[in-house]
């Protein structure tokens, strides 16, 4: 059995709309609280509070607070359940050595909403058709229409309601028993950049995934909306005399709406873009090569132009892509390998001679020039065959792949079933 999530929009009526609004106040002051009390019982004792400790007192709150004894026990554990985690993060950081990130007090546009622990206790999906839309029963909600559709539907598990400009979404977790996914039967390799999304080799030849650009694309507006939201939020300091608690007009509650639905315009057509290509060469190919990306790495320094370049980056989520491949591809029972990038150096070696520049490329050189066979085409597509040609070599047996050439090219893992180390796996939310 295997997690799998699906994510539905929420279509409540009026009033429907306010106590899901009631419900999220909730619960925001109910994180806030159980912070306080963690921090005044660290203050006066020496130690914090556990999980189970806040447990306890939540049956005390609830049976003192009527609003908390309205709401779903276990969705207010799911509550105090991602406090806990909070701290554990907090304290994984300081051990680290990293930078700490103490949990915050949440405002109440800034908390993503609250989460169910069991089907059939403060929630039960209702689908429709062929498991097509719907409806779902919310405790002290009612019965809300939903659209979406799972790829595969399961056993529904858990649930979480979250809160996007302006927009309610229904997050559910599926158990599914066998996982279904179409695999091709080719062989390719693939180089991640800017320029051009994806340049892919394959032993046919070079092609290439135009990179959409859906930040760059309405970066205007972005900073046109974000520069009103500003004027008006200085204005209406101005006006109160206040930096912070200042009363937010009818005009600026728009213009924060508009700008927090172009940011998620903007998420859900990055997401749709990189599940669909991901899902097309999972498709396509039985094999898939790439290099091993250190994001972190690529998008550190500053200035002007590496500002606006991590800015690309970011836009582009490699890290994400990655991801959505190998996930699919252990679904689908494909072969995907990363090569180390540091002992391949896919953008430095030369695919046909396979040795290294006397002198480094930088990263202005788009054009590779072997000085040693004088081999000459793009970058980008040198750096794809040179991934294809070390594909090739662990498809072969070769570089400690440990397997035999037969089994390797089957595409099939025998030692386990398709999709066993992929437990989850996020669908898109429908628009």
């Amino acid at each position: 059995m295997r997690n799998r999530k699906v994510t539905y929009r929420l279509y409540p009526n009026a009033e429907q709309e306010a106590r899901l609004q009631e419900t999220l106040g909730l619960h925001q002051r109910l994180y806030n609280r159980a912070l306080e009390e963690r921090i005044r019982v660290y203050q006066e004792m020496g130690k914090g509070l556990s999980f189970a400790d806040q447990c306890k007192v939540l049956t005390q709150w609830r049976k003192a607070v009527p609003a908390l004894s309205g709401l779903n026990a276990q969705s207010e554990q799911v509550t105090l359940k991602r406090l806990h985690l909070a701290f554990q993060h907090f304290f994984r950081r300081v051990k680290n050595g990293e930078k700490p990130g103490f949990p915050w007090f949440k405002s109440i546009h800034r908390y993503p909403g609250w989460g169910y622990k069991t089907h059939g206790d403060g929630w039960k999906l209702h689908p429709g058709e062929e498991n097509k839309h719907g409806k779902v029963y919310l405790q002290g909600i009612g019965m809300v229409p939903i659209r979406g559709k799972a790829r595969q539907f399961g056993l529904p598990k858990t649930a979480e309601i979250l809160r996007k400009a302006g927009k309610w979404y229904l997050s559910v977790t599926l158990e599914i028993e066998h996982v279904q996914r179409e695999r091709g039967d080719e062989m390719g390799a693939f180089d991640w950049g800017l320029k051009e999304f994806l340049t892919l080799a394959t032993p046919q030849g070079i092609e290439t995934v135009a990179n959409p650009r859906h930040l760059r694309n309405q970066l205007a507006e972005l900073k046109r909306l974000g520069q009103e939201v500003s004027r008006k939020i200085r204005m209406a300091q101005e006006a109160s005399g206040r930096k912070r608690g200042f009363p937010i007009s009818g005009n600026l509650r728009k213009a924060i709406q508009h700008l927090s639905r172009l940011h998620a315009q903007v998420a859900r057509q990055r997401k749709d873009f990189l599940h669909q290509t991901s899902a097309e060469l999972v498709r396509r190919f039985a094999a898939i090569g790439t290099e091993a990306l250190a994001v972190q790495n690529l998008v550190q320094g500053g200035g002007a132009h590496q500002k606006g370049l991590n800015r690309e980056i970011h836009a582009a989520s490699p890290a994400a892509f990655l991801q959505m491949i190998k996930t699919k591809a252990e679904e689908a029972g494909s072969w995907f390998e990363e090569a180390p990038t540091r002992e391949i150096q896919p953008t430095q070696r030369c695919h046909a001679c396979w040795k290294l520049p006397d002198e480094k490329k930088k990263l202005s050189d788009r054009q590779h020039q072997c000085p040693h066979c004088g081999k000459t085409c793009g970058r980008d597509e040198n750096a794809a065959r040179v991934l294809l040609r070390w594909l090739e070599q662990r498809l072969a047996g070769a570089s400690g792949s440990g397997r035999e050439p037969s089994v390797v090219w089957s595409g099939v893992r025998l030692s386990e079933p398709p999709g066993a180390s992929a437990m989850k796996h996020e669908t898109h939310a429908m628009a």
